[in-house]
């Protein structure tokens, strides 16, 4: 089984949001609930990051779902060229945890660079058929 599903959003604050409930919605229409609330996590972080340092005004992300037969791969796509760090959680600081988080999440993360932008992606181990 293989499927996938894509989705464009412009660089406004709401994109955030709107990119969670895409996935939200996939998720469950692929039956995979018990991966929204990580998937929906990291969702949101990686959206989050792609509008502060990757998305120029006026142009988009994206962010793209596959399925295969034991994985579920988030990846958001953009413009930017900035390398994604990974940076230790700070106690006192409000920010910077969201690559760590989706680190913790995912089963394996990373960054690919294009010509033009990066895709910084997750992949998520499918739960086993009960």
């Amino acid at each position: 089984m293989s499927s996938s599903q894509l989705r464009r959003f412009p660089r406004r604050r709401t994109s955030v949001g709107a990119s969670r409930e895409f996935v939200v919605r996939v998720l469950r229409e692929w039956q995979l609930t018990d991966l929204i609330d990580d998937i929906e996590l990291c969702a949101s972080e990686l959206a989050t990051n792609a509008l502060l340092h990757g998305v120029a005004p006026g142009r988009e992300f994206s962010v793209r779902l596959d399925l295969t037969d034991d994985l579920v791969r988030l990846e958001v796509r953009d413009g930017g060229d900035g390398q994604p760090l990974v940076q230790p959680p700070e106690e006192d600081s409000c920010s910077g945890r969201g690559l760590f988080l989706v680190g913790e999440l995912a089963s394996e993360f990373g960054a690919d660079h294009h010509v033009v932008g990066k895709t910084v992606w997750a992949a998520f181990k499918r739960p086993a058929d009960l």
